[in-house]
């Protein structure tokens, strides 16, 4: 069984752990806030995230979560490291460029252009509290997320 939730240009969140299909692309061009938890499962989460020009997701490193990460839209910088003084790789990043962001490695990403950077993330397992929205990086810095 499938299900299509996403109807009348309207996205909800959390719509985990149900089955779900949707337009990726779409919801996530469409996505206007900095991090949105779109489907939380057991083992698996997918987030929307609308990154503004000249802000980064903010360095950081996650323990136990692998990331992948798409570009939809936007033109950008990742970074990787072992540590967060030490991010020694570092690589331009366009439209429907993939990142994978392997557990335990210092990682951001960058907005360089001029317009809003769309990406849509998985983590594995989940790492954001199930329904979880962020509108702007500075409401979730403020939740400590």
């Amino acid at each position: 069984m499938h299900y299509n939730n996403y109807t009348n240009n309207k996205i909800k969140t959390d719509y985990g752990p149900a089955p779900f299909v949707i337009d990726i692309n779409k919801a996530t061009l469409e996505n206007n806030t900095y991090r949105t938890a779109l489907w939380t499962g057991k083992n698996l989460q997918l987030t929307l995230m609308s990154i503004n020009p000249g802000e980064d997701i903010g360095i950081e490193v996650h323990p136990v979560n692998d990331q992948f990460l798409r570009i939809e839209k936007g033109t950008g910088v990742v970074q990787f490291g072992n540590s967060r003084d030490n991010l020694y790789y570092q690589q331009n990043v366009y439209d429907d460029y993939a990142i994978i962001v392997p557990q335990g490695t210092w990682h951001n990403v960058i907005n360089t252009g001029a317009e809003p950077m769309k990406i849509y993330s998985i983590y594995a397992p989940p790492h954001h509290p199930y329904g979880t929205v962020h509108p702007t990086k500075a409401i979730a810095e403020a939740q400590g997320d």
